[in-house]
């Protein structure tokens, strides 16, 4: 009976256990039946209710404007002649999408690298560095140990630096040449603003890479072919250190400025002188293109603005001219060198300039120097040296002291001076180089025409009220000699900013006051103590030329809309207009007084300038020697002033030849042979242009 009741006991139990299964799965069952209904409910909400919005926004998309760069405007000389073109070239670009995806692009940048040969150059170790950690993710983790992970959890540029540092060199060196052009590449992609187009490629690119990226577009998302330009030069190196030079993309230090005046990244801008100058007329207009895009990428691109290449220039110089001076110069510098004692001349410039318009016919300036890359000595355009660099000139400044003398009223016309050795206690004598040890009175014309040193001295001494008696110290306010003579020299344009049209124009060095002695009064006024640039030369020389007038030199003539026919100028634009700076405050018959003695300097016999007395052009000018010291061994600058025809000026030159020979060896005329040869050019070719034009004219009399 006992093992009957526990047997039923036990099948009791049972029961109940299989009844609490079966309720408990149907609970778990109903629970996981509710939850899919819930799911199915919300999901046929957002299909009905929201499902019309929901696909808006997915297909949704925006328009975004961009600007692409356009060519920049030609130069031409005043003939119209083609100096500086845009030359087309293929290129390979590509367009930050505007939601970068670095898997995406480093995907794109090792298809095209299969495609095209690329620089590698430019790849710094950083850059390197960089790519290893974004292609080796999991080695890279390794370099971070968890508790630096830990430590630096909400720092992950900490823990990026950390990864930086400890790649190792041979971990670097693993990358291969075909990482290195992807990286290349990839480097370029990711150099830009969003949905702003990229050069990848615009050097040597070969008809085959070009034809095989076109045909693969679609496979390449953002990258595209299309045609590039650079700067060509029709005359190769003639005036190319004023022409300037344009950068490749916007350079660093003045990124800031160009953006924030509408430029992207890759623009080309001038880097100097005229490009740089010009820059506002010479970037033409930007072509704008509005991208569309969906979900980030661009699907259609549309073209709401045609661009237009920049304006072009026209230049006041005559390159046939130019041309023609600078193989003056280096002829003149390779003959004087030849004779010897010249161990330090290795340049020379001249500029010419219309008097009464200050434009600037040539420009010339060349340099003999050791070429590291060809091994061997050449000559190398120097022309901005005209007004970037300034030397002690000599006598040539003397118009301008004696002007000074007449201004200030310490002299008049035929004042009459001693011309006789000037010696000061504690100072070598000084004296004119005609005119030793004797005792000779000579007036302001012959000062000029036989460049007496002791009449400007002279002039100087009043000026600074001064009392000279030989033998003893020279009583003289320095101060005032220094302020005065250089505020009327300014009148003239010596010693200060000529006003040309081009950036980086020196002033000259001024010769300190506080150090100078009296003597160095003296020595400003036979223009050696403070130094000019051969520019400021020109536009003395043409002060007096022009009767008085300083006008200010430019180097563009003209502003010209680009025209759609290549063989033809646009219509003009802007005209620059001559411009006078100042009036020198100098009587008429003073100036003249001057302007005689200068042909005086040419065509008396006595004359410094003899050399030019048979000329058919009728010159008139100055010349100059100045002692001086070039790395540290004593030296004599030369120089020259002068305009022709005398009558009716319509050339003023300078010519400065630093270092002509050194002290104590040979002294030679570098200067005046430089001087009668630019001249002669300058009237040859205007009488040859003057010929033909009376050929062209009688040619057209007889078809009438």
């Amino acid at each position: 009976m006992r093992e009957k009741g526990l047997e039923k006991l036990n099948n009791n139990k049972e029961k109940k256990k299989k009844n609490h299964v079966p309720f408990r799965m149907n609970m778990l069952f109903f629970i996981v039946f509710l939850l899919f209904s819930l799911l199915i409910l919300r999901l046929g909400v957002i299909q009905i209710v929201y499902g019309e919005d929901a696909k808006r926004e997915v297909e949704r998309t925006e328009d975004i404007t961009v600007n692409k760069s356009v060519p920049r405007g030609k130069i031409f000389d005043r003939k119209h002649r083609l100096i500086v073109d845009n030359e087309p070239k293929k290129a390979i670009t590509y367009t930050v999408p505007n939601q970068f995806d670095q898997k995406e692009t480093l995907k794109t940048a090792r298809e095209l690298a299969k495609l095209i040969d690329k620089d590698t150059d430019k790849i710094t170790e950083r850059d390197k560095i960089d790519y290893w950690l974004m292609t080796h993710p999991d080695e890279a983790a390794k370099k971070v140990s968890k508790a630096e992970l830990e430590k630096y959890k909400d720092k992950n540029d900490e823990i990026y630096k950390l990864q930086r540092d400890r790649v190792t060199k041979e971990e670097l060196a693993s990358l291969t040449k075909e990482d290195l052009e992807v990286l290349a590449i990839y480097r370029e992609f990711t150099g830009g603003y969003a949905l702003t187009q990229q050069i990848v490629k615009n050097e040597d690119v070969s008809t085959e890479e070009y034809a095989q990226v076109s045909e693969r577009l679609a496979e390449l998302p953002g990258v595209d072919t299309t045609t590039d330009w650079e700067r060509k030069y029709t005359y190769k190196d003639t005036l190319r250190s004023i022409l300037g030079n344009v950068s490749n993309g916007l350079p660093s230090e003045k990124m800031d400025y160009y953006m924030s005046r509408g430029y992207s990244r890759n623009d080309r801008v001038g880097k100097s002188y005229i490009e740089l100058q010009y820059e506002d007329v010479l970037r033409g207009q930007k072509e704008k293109i509005k991208n569309i895009t969906r979900s980030g990428s661009i699907i259609e691109s549309k073209v709401l603005h045609e661009g237009q290449r920049g304006k072009d220039l026209v230049l006041t110089i005559d390159m046939e001219l130019q041309r023609e001076v600078d193989k003056i110069i280096e002829e003149e510098l390779r003959k004087t060198k030849m004779r010897g004692g010249t161990g330090l001349l290795d340049r020379a410039f001249v500029t010419m300039m219309d008097p009464h318009t200050g434009e600037i016919l040539a420009m010339s300036g060349k340099q003999y120097a050791y070429d590291e890359d060809e091994g061997r000595y050449k000559f190398s355009d120097f022309a901005s040296g005209n007004f970037t660099t300034s030397y002690v000139v000599g006598s040539s400044v003397k118009g301008a002291s004696v002007l000074t003398g007449y201004m200030t009223g310490v002299i008049a016309p035929h004042s009459v001076l001693l011309d006789e050795p000037i010696v000061i206690k504690g100072s070598k004598p000084k004296s004119s180089h005609f005119n030793r040890g004797g005792y000779i009175y000579i007036n302001d014309h012959t000062a000029l025409v036989r460049s007496s040193n002791v009449y400007m001295y002279k002039i100087a001494i009043a000026i600074g009220d001064g009392q000279y008696r030989r033998g003893q110290s020279l009583i003289i306010d320095k101060e005032k000699v220094f302020r005065i003579m250089r505020e009327h020299f300014s009148q003239f344009g010596l010693g200060i900013r000529t006003g040309i049209d081009l950036p980086g124009e020196q002033i000259g060095f001024r010769g300190s006051v506080e150090q100078a002695v009296g003597g160095n009064a003296l020595d400003f006024a036979i223009g050696q103590y403070d130094s000019y640039t051969p520019l400021q030369l020109a536009q003395y020389v043409s002060t007096i030329a022009n009767g008085g007038y300083r006008m200010e030199p430019h180097i563009v003539k003209e502003i010209r809309d680009p025209s759609n026919e290549k063989e033809e100028m646009g219509p003009l634009s802007q005209e620059i207009q001559p411009k006078v700076l100042n009036r020198i405050n100098a009587q008429d018959a003073w100036i003249q007084r001057v302007r005689g003695a200068f042909w005086g300097v040419f065509h008396e016999a006595n004359g410094t300038g003899r050399a030019f007395a048979s000329e058919p052009y009728r010159p008139a000018g100055k010349t100059g020697t100045a002692e001086t010291v070039d790395r540290g061994t004593g030296v004599w600058n030369l120089s020259l002033v002068a305009f022709a025809p005398y009558d009716n000026p319509e050339v003023a030159i300078s010519i400065v030849v630093p270092s002509a020979y050194v002290k104590g060896g040979s002294p030679n005329t570098i200067n005046s042979d430089i001087g009668k040869r630019v001249l002669k050019a300058y009237f040859d070719l205007k009488n040859k242009k003057d010929d033909s034009s009376k050929e062209d004219n009688e040619e057209e009399e007889e078809e009438e």
